[in-house]
């Protein structure tokens, strides 16, 4: 399986620009038919809003996005855009704006509605899903910052750490790397510490706050 981002939790952040005020929300979403539950629901929380834009994007699935009355090209596709840059997928984003007497201007409105979608990323976080080795690295203490440094560099992430005697490391590791980050440990360690592969999962797991 091919890894891929997404949002790593549910999440919102508002703002108001010119007396506008703007809630972004983002979601993690499996199929399109979740994020339309999410738009719905969106809807009618926030009837009287002046807009409810939204975009979302499923993987090996349909994107789309709305200006929802907006002027073309200002609101649902900065929010698209957001999302693309960021490289998340299965997510849904929904931008509410409740029209505070001053307009934006067409620059001001694909701003604000950027703002919105970025800011609601930056609060979810991105996790990565694929699937992951586990293992465990029995090690000294003498080796426990170089090992740490080699598990970042292979893409790894330390999940818990154990100390004792020696330090056990339990480790993340993305599953076409386990194989080449093994014999790394083994040659720097002149084969005092092995990995242990302790399983496999498919999982999402944080890489960005």
């Amino acid at each position: 399986m091919d890894a891929y981002k997404i949002p790593a939790r549910d999440s919102e952040a508002e703002f108001v620009e010119k007396k506008s005020r703007f809630i972004g929300r983002i979601w993690v979403t499996e199929t399109e038919d979740e994020a339309l539950a999410h738009i719905k629901a969106m809807r009618q929380q926030h009837w009287d809003a002046t807009h409810n834009v939204y975009a979302y994007i499923i993987h090996d699935g349909p994107t789309r996005y709305t200006d929802d009355g907006e002027p073309q090209g200002t609101a649902g596709m900065p929010v698209l855009e957001i999302l693309r840059g960021s490289g998340v997928e299965n997510v849904c984003c929904v931008v509410t704006r409740y029209f505070g007497g001053t307009l934006l201007g067409t620059g001001g409105l694909v701003r604000a509605y950027g703002k919105a979608a970025k800011d609601a990323l930056q609060a979810a976080g991105i996790a990565r899903k694929q699937v992951w080795k586990l293992l465990d690295l029995i090690l000294p203490y003498t080796f426990f910052e170089r090992l740490r440094q080699e598990v970042e560099r292979f893409g790894g992430i330390v999940s818990d750490t154990e100390y004792s005697a020696d330090i056990c490391l339990h480790v993340l590791l993305p599953a076409e790397r386990a194989e080449a980050f093994t014999a790394r440990v083994v040659d720097l360690t002149r084969g005092s510490v092995t990995p242990i592969e302790v399983g496999e999962e498919l999982r999402a797991v944080q890489v960005e706050s």
